[in-house]
């Protein structure tokens, strides 16, 4: 009967996100209260026995997981768009392009996505990104499919596979993995599976036959100046210093031990959202200070940001509650009692789980804390790295984008394509990355200790 229950709870989400076109935070939130009475679950707390009522296990279920995500999210949200409001992602490309020449502006633009794409969210990286795509075909005539398919592959692998972009940080908190792990075994497989993707993809005959019209006014008119834009060292120190920080911190526990002194510092600055705070306040100092830019322009950036990320957090934390509902009500443990003997690999069933779910929803944070919460009983047998397990169902929520995903949209009417040329570049490429990722996480699953 848990199966059943499970099994009627994820109808009842398709149902709700598919046929009525409730939000996923509303959806989950529902599908938890239900999913929790058929358990039989107390509805209210009773003390005198200790038992903790559904309600509040949703609640707590909430809570505890935006609480460990509300402050990487936001700042990093906030470093993301400042960055971009500031000009640096700009002439992070500008100057790449220059650098390589436009023989090798493929090999300039996978660089400039994969800095970008730590801290930007993919939307974001896309529509500060792409215009400069569209000015660099049109003045060598390149056709656009040649250099946006690049970009779009790169920064698709950065924000699907590595914190701290939400999927996989809901993820690493439902599965207690190291962030900083999880960043470093992520970028051993992120890079050369998205720099592969992206240069091969262009070159098959299909998408090469594709032709991109992007729609006048669609992308920002916004053109930046040499003055504009701060210097290109400046900006590559703060994309890249997030990922310096929290980087620093998994090297130095491998290389010196959790006790070293040295580690201890770099475990703190190096601690997930200390680092995207630490490297949001030496932004502002510089953009300030030296840029003497105003102070209420920078705090208008970093408000908007916030926004953009408030439903993602309300999903993140929807999630959480349905884990926090089928672990208080036995289901989790009755999946780790079915699967334990199974010859499956748990790194395997993550990533179908995932990978099922966002075909079926198109929301890729959906799909990962869904996955997540089913799969936690596996990580908790302690049968295989919390990190690999993050990457594995990540990697699952990248498969096969299509018509319910808002991303395919974004990435149709920018490139000004049909329907059918949009499933064939789009959904190909992210199938792709899903599968290709899976089998790194294989890998990685050999070598990496539980």
């Amino acid at each position: 009967m848990p199966l059943l229950y499970l099994a009627l709870g994820i109808a009842l989400l398709l149902l709700l996100m598919l046929k009525f076109k409730v939000n996923g935070f509303i959806s989950l939130i529902i599908v938890s209260v239900v999913v929790g009475m058929l358990q039989g679950m107390p509805l209210l707390d009773d003390p005198d026995n200790n038992v903790t009522g559904l309600l509040n296990v949703i609640k707590t279920g909430v809570g505890g997981q935006t609480g460990k995500l509300v402050l990487l999210l936001g700042f990093g949200a906030m470093l993301g768009v400042f960055m971009a409001d500031m000009g640096a992602a700009n002439r992070l490309a500008t100057t790449m392009i220059n650098k390589f020449g436009i023989k090798h502006a493929q090999i300039a633009i996978i660089i400039v996505a994969f800095l970008v794409g730590v801290v930007l969210f993919w939307e974001t990286a896309w529509v500060i990104l792409i215009p400069i795509v569209f000015a660099v075909c049109r003045s060598y005539k390149i056709p656009i499919m040649w250099l946006a398919m690049p970009l779009a592959i790169a920064l698709s692998t950065m924000h699907s596979f590595l914190p701290p972009h939400p999927g996989p940080s809901a993820v690493a908190g439902i599965y207690n993995a190291s962030i900083g792990a999880t960043l470093m075994w992520g970028l051993v497989i992120a890079i050369p599976i998205g720099a592969a993707t992206a240069l091969i993809w262009p070159r098959l005959p299909f998408v090469k036959k594709v032709i991109a019209k992007p729609p006048a006014g669609l992308v920002s008119e916004k053109e930046w100046t040499e003055d504009e834009m701060p210097p290109f060292g400046i900006s590559l120190l703060i994309t890249a210093l997030p990922v310096l920080l929290i980087g620093g911190h998994a090297i130095m526990e491998v290389t010196l031990g959790h006790d070293n002194p040295v580690t201890k510092v770099f475990t703190f600055i190096g601690h997930d959202w200390f680092a995207l705070m630490i490297s949001l306040i030496f932004a502002i100092l510089y953009f300030t200070l030296v840029r003497k830019v105003p102070m209420d322009s920078i705090m208008k950036s970093c408000t908007g940001s916030v926004k953009s990320i408030a439903m993602i957090v309300f999903i993140i934390g929807g999630g959480g509650a349905f884990a926090a509902v089928l672990k208080g009500g036995g289901i989790s443990d009755y999946i780790l009692q079915i699967t334990q003997d199974l010859p499956l690999s748990p790194i395997l069933l993550a990533w179908a789980i995932a990978a099922v779910m966002r075909v079926a929803l198109g929301s890729a944070s959906v799909a990962v804390v869904t996955a997540a919460g089913i799969a936690a009983p596996l990580v908790a047998a302690g049968s295989v790295s919390p990190e690999v397990m993050v990457l594995a169902t990540a990697c699952g929520s990248v498969m096969a984008s299509h018509v319910n995903d808002p991303g395919f949209w974004m990435f149709k009417e920018f490139l000004g394509l049909s329907v059918a040329d949009t499933l064939r570049v789009r959904t190909g490429y992210t199938t792709v990355l899903s599968f290709l990722g899976l089998a790194g996480c294989l890998l990685l699953g050999l070598v990496v200790p539980a």
